[in-house]
């Protein structure tokens, strides 16, 4: 399939589950306070500045600023066994609905808007077609699509790895991962990794939170 093909088809998709976001019901808001108190066993992994994963090694994911939404939905893949991952299966597989909604409101914070600048550095080629998702500085464009400006690179291509693999399952990500080579994966690790603002990782220690985000 050819880079442009994909590039229109992954915006179709993007369009498609668009659509049918917007005409689902609206999910309950989350409460941060009690999220932080659900999900204080979190911060054992993404409460370290970058923490590893022990085997495969690969830097834990930054999870302040991304989008709940979305940190919702990869819970629920998770508990779904549609990405693969021992120690995140088990835990999500412990959570109710309102549960991850307030988990997600507490390690999300206060999410990432886009700057509206020019992106850092120059885009890879294959970066053109993640921009219909993820923006031009890595700032996903809807609560669904994740935030991927400044997370760790290594993660980056540890997911776009698994993508290929099959080891994590998705319309949207699986055929553009399967057409990388694996230069091109490290481009656009790397191409995001260096964006801004930067996604964070979570304190350990912060000031009293209040149940409105």
């Amino acid at each position: 399939m050819s880079r442009s093909l994909l590039k229109a088809l992954v915006s179709s998709l993007a369009l498609a589950t668009a659509g049918l976001l917007i005409a689902a019901p609206a999910s309950a808001a989350g409460d941060p306070v009690r999220g932080k108190v659900l999900g204080y066993t979190c911060l054992g992994c993404h409460g370290i500045e970058s923490y590893k994963n022990a085997y495969p090694t690969y830097s834990v994911p930054k999870l302040r600023g991304q989008h709940a939404e979305y940190i919702v939905a990869a819970l629920n893949e998770y508990r779904a066994s549609e990405r693969g991952h021992a120690t995140m299966h088990a835990h999500a597989s412990t959570l109710s609905p309102q549960d991850m909604q307030d988990v997600a409101a507490y390690l999300s914070g206060t999410e990432v808007k886009t700057a509206g600048s020019e992106p850092v550095g120059k885009p890879p080629a294959a970066v053109a077609t993640c921009q219909a998702c993820h923006g031009r500085d890595g700032v996903g464009i809807m609560g669904m699509y994740p935030s991927l400006s400044g997370q760790h690179a290594d993660y980056l291509a540890h997911a776009l790895e698994d993508y290929r693999k099959g080891a994590r399952k998705n319309a949207i990500m699986a055929p553009f991962a399967a057409q990388l080579k694996p230069e091109e994966v490290q481009e656009v690790a790397e191409y995001f990794s260096r964006q801004k603002p930067s996604l964070q990782t979570v304190p350990k220690i912060e000031k009293a939170l209040t149940a409105s985000k």
